[in-house]
């Protein structure tokens, strides 16, 4: 699992939009919030998702872009940002290629895993948080850290 004090790789998915998404395009200029997350539209998924929006203003006072990753499509990551008004990109890594490119283990090995990494301007990672259930500690772990 990539760690803190690792750079991050750089990798290209699919955006809620079908277009391309490099991570180094934004690296460099931004902070990155990357949080990544079992399934659209679940009930815990949701509330993460949501509690990201609701701060997202204050990620963006950071300087920070939110980015989320999970394996679902393109068409339901477009449905779920349309469902809950979210302002930020999402990936669909669809065969698990980043997923695994990361580390991000199962729980239970079953259950996709919830990690969210925030990633410097340099593309070095300050902190990780790894919880399945804790969704909302997500945001305000990542606040945390963007405070420094």
């Amino acid at each position: 699992m990539i760690q803190i004090g690792d750079k991050i790789p750089d990798f290209q998915l699919n955006n809620q939009s079908g277009l391309k998404f490099r991570l180094y395009d934004i690296i460099g200029a931004k902070n990155v919030v990357l949080f990544f997350y079992p399934k659209d539209d679940s009930p815990g998924c949701s509330r993460e998702a949501c509690a990201f929006r609701d701060s997202h203003e204050v990620f963006q006072e950071y300087d920070a872009e939110v980015i989320g990753i999970s394996s679902d499509t393109i068409a339901s990551h477009k449905r779920f940002i349309a469902k809950y008004d979210l302002p930020y990109t999402l990936l669909s890594d669809d065969n698990g290629r980043i997923r695994k490119l990361f580390g991000i283990p199962k729980t239970m090995g079953i259950i996709e895993g919830r990690v969210t990494y925030v990633i410097d301007k340099k593309g070095i990672v300050c902190h990780l948080f790894n919880s399945q259930m804790n969704f909302k500690k997500h945001v305000k772990e990542a606040l945390s850290i963007l405070e420094l």
